[in-house]
């Protein structure tokens, strides 16, 4: 599928199940690789958990995952510390692109063995696992998360656990609090204070069954959709009030969008309803929470509002650099947007121009932050089956809330 319209049809409430999060699912699977007592359910059926899971099935020879920036960073750890294994971890030309050298400076550290195939710094790589008996390492926190909880979800098998010394200001600290979460739920002992993380070492959990929870990023577009909307009102099935996911600070950061989030314990679901109590602009950090940034200028542009967001330096470094892909796609449907080296500024205006093409760029985010303005205009979506990277149900369940979509 080469592109798909996107235009506005009636509906008013829809019910929604979204898969489990990604990020819960991608950590959950390198512990139960670790601990395969550990069982799992409602696990995400994006192609980066699915990249993952058969990446973790290989012990020597070459794995490719794609596009899945996770499983770059969570498999690099995990082979060079499972002993006798040799892998060589490869991906997509973009993810050839994306940089691994501070982690793969801490395995290294830590007593890894580890050479890049091509050009240093960057994928393709190759690993000889072993034993990693080291229990200190220093790590910038300034570029990824992902390098950090990598590490963290390996600690365990090592003899001596570990100790992460972070330097620079921690970029996405929710996502390192959910990883030690999930850590402890298992049983491991560990602490994240004063930029320090300390691992214990576990040589078995005990059974359990763990059940994750829908994914917060995803929910993100059906709050836009409901901003953007006349009267919509839409229920998201499997949420809980106490979340492990940073995103779902999205309930907060929506009421200023005209959003209400309603929760049911009973049944761990979310009503969420427009309330038009918007807020004339937006000023917002998303240090911790940047996989949401596209979604939330989206918003501001479909309902008019200026917004200022900073703290998305990662942004530049995911699938494609996203602030520019931002930028140059909101232009074409008649934004006056200005980006940093650290976030963005968008400013108010009443104009969204028809029939625009959106490129994506490769990147499941471009695809779906921009779909819920068919609520305001009919655009077009090119290569729309990018959202299967995190989000294979995404355009059919666009249509229960009341996008018509018409393939081209």
């Amino acid at each position: 599928m080469k592109a798909i319209l996107l235009y506005k049809a009636i509906n008013k409430t829809a019910e929604i199940i979204i898969p489990g999060s990604k990020s819960e699912s991608n950590r959950l699977l390198i512990l139960q690789a670790l601990f395969p007592n550990l069982k799992i359910q409602n696990l995400s059926n994006s192609d980066d958990t699915v990249n993952l899971a058969k990446g973790l099935k290989t012990k020597n020879g070459l794995v490719d995952i794609h596009h899945a920036g996770t499983a770059m960073r969570f498999l690099t750890a995990y082979f060079a510390s499972k002993n006798g294994s040799e892998i060589i971890l490869t991906g997509s030309e973009r993810m050839q692109e994306r940089p691994i050298k501070i982690l793969v400076d801490a395995l290294k550290n830590l007593g890894a063995e580890i050479t890049y195939i091509k050009k240093e710094g960057y994928p393709p790589i190759k690993i000889k696992g072993r034993l990693l008996t080291a229990a200190t390492v220093n790590v910038m926190a300034t570029i990824s998360s992902q390098y950090i909880s990598a590490l963290m979800l390996v600690a365990p098998s090592f003899p001596n656990g570990i100790c992460i010394n972070l330097q620079g200001k921690i970029t996405s600290a929710p996502y390192i609090n959910m990883t030690l979460d999930l850590l402890k739920s298992l049983g491991v002992n560990g602490s994240f204070s004063n930029n320090t993380i300390k691992i214990a070492s576990l040589k078995k959990c005990n059974n359990q069954t763990i059940t994750i929870e829908s994914d917060w990023s995803s929910a993100s577009y059906f709050y836009s959709l409901v901003a953007l909307s006349d009267n919509l009102k839409i229920t998201l099935k499997n949420y809980r009030k106490n979340s492990l996911q940073g995103d779902s600070e999205l309930v907060s950061i929506y009421t200023k969008l005209g959003v209400e989030t309603v929760f049911n314990t009973l049944d761990n679901s979310i009503q969420i309803q427009k309330t038009n109590k918007t807020e004339t602009s937006l000023n917002l950090d998303l240090i911790n929470t940047p996989d949401i940034a596209q979604t939330i200028v989206v918003t501001c542009f479909g309902l008019g509002l200026a917004c200022g967001l900073k703290g998305l330096k990662t942004l530049k470094i995911k699938e494609t650099d996203r602030l520019n892909a931002l930028k140059t796609e909101l232009e074409k449907l008649g934004a006056n947007i200005v980006i940093t080296n650290d976030g963005l500024e968008l400013f108010s205006s009443g104009k969204i121009n028809k029939n625009i093409e959106i490129e994506t760029y490769q990147d499941h985010r471009m695809a779906m932050a921009f779909a819920p303005l068919a609520m305001k205009t009919t655009l077009v979506i090119l290569q729309p089956n990018v959202v299967t990277k995190s989000y294979a149900t995404f355009w059919e369940d666009l249509k229960k809330v009341g996008i018509s979509t018409q393939i081209k």
